[in-house]
């Protein structure tokens, strides 16, 4: 990746001179940031407001590729996965730490690239990078993320108060990001078995940025507060809509009747999933990954709600008697499982 580059070997700078390398051109934009990176903890003030924290880890191997993940996406995706996680809680993210584990293989030409992603991800989302450690890995690379967030107590949105008759409704399409990944693993193995050939991603551009570059959804979060409507539960869809669907059912002690033809697909998807032999609508049931928002709303809201394309309404919430349901285009109904993606299994 960086043969043609001069390289910089971290054992230059040691752990030290390569924070300060990292961290010289940090700006902190969040008035609740006293005190950011340069001293044994930071110093934050949120004013009366509950402060929400999340935490994910980030491994090579198992969840990322660098055959072909580019360092300064991952860097970008480190960073959206966990303010993902805030914005589901209907919050408001303000503040990041990074920390990284790292082999003797990276120069830190690749270290400044992977920052650059974090750096841009934290600019357009207005998020403080305010502390993190670094390491030496064998494992490969590892990046675990922290993410501090807050709101006012009323307005935080929890997955377990969902509430019968409930509409259930989805932000943007789901599946891209799983159908971006069976591409981008096709065209690896083309790849090793003849290095001439350059990989074919020609009109994918919209699945494979959905696997290596995800937004997290704080505009939906913001159109929620506009509309004046406040979700009854919410999750981000990170495992696919089936699991996350499953999650707030058997957390909010309720069933679900979920429809099959609203569930929204985009037609690259579609194609895609169809070319590799897969049902479009398990890639959106189990592909995981799309970093969308699940949420319910409660009926009154629907004229609100109904016109906006931002999301989509896929079914609503039932008494838990009645089980968890999918209906599928042909009107049969069927218990909705989750085959999401299971991190220990894939390991094995």
């Amino acid at each position: 990746m960086f043969e043609n580059q001069e390289r910089t070997h971290l054992e230059e700078l040691g752990e030290f001179g390569l924070i300060s390398h990292l961290t010289k051109n940090i700006k902190l934009t969040q008035k609740s940031t006293i005190k950011g990176v340069g001293d044994d903890a930071a110093v934050l003030d949120h004013a009366g407001k509950k402060l929400l924290v999340s935490t994910d880890m980030l491994l090579e191997g198992i969840h990322f590729d660098l055959a072909y993940t580019p360092l300064k996406h991952l860097g970008y995706k480190a960073i959206q996965v966990n303010l993902s996680d805030i914005y589901a809680m209907n919050g408001t993210a303000s503040q990041v730490t990074v920390s990284i584990g790292m082999s003797s293989k990276f120069p830190l030409e690749a270290i400044e690239e992977l920052y650059e992603g974090i750096y841009l991800a934290c600019d357009n989302y207005n998020v403080d990078l305010i502390g993190g450690d670094t390491t030496a890995s064998k494992q490969g690379l590892v990046i675990s993320v922290t993410v501090l967030g807050y709101a006012d107590g009323k307005d935080i949105v929890y997955r377990n108060t969902a509430e019968e008759g409930d509409l259930i409704c989805v932000s943007g399409d789901l599946g891209g990001a799983y159908t971006g990944l069976q591409l981008l693993e096709r065209e690896k193995l083309v790849y090793i078995e003849n290095p001439n050939i350059q990989p074919d991603l020609e009109g994918k551009d919209y699945i494979v940025e959905r696997q290596l570059k995800p937004e997290a959804r704080k505009d939906i979060i913001d159109l929620l507060k506009e509309l004046d409507v406040k979700p009854t539960s919410m999750i981000d869809v990170s495992d696919g809509l089936a699991s996350e669907l499953l999650h707030i059912c058997k957390q909010s002690d309720k069933g679900c009747n979920l429809y099959e033809e609203k569930i929204p697909i985009d037609p690259m998807t579609y194609e895609t999933a169809r070319e590799f032999g897969l049902d479009p609508t398990v890639c959106a049931l189990s592909g995981g990954e799309d970093y969308e928002l699940l949420f319910t709303v409660k009926q009154a809201e629907y004229d609100k709600i109904k016109f906006k394309m931002d999301f989509t309404i896929i079914g609503y919430i039932t008494e838990p008697n009645a089980g968890c349901n999918l209906i599928t285009k042909s009107g049969n109904v069927h218990p909705l499982k989750a085959q999401g993606w299971n991190a220990f299994k894939a390991g094995e």
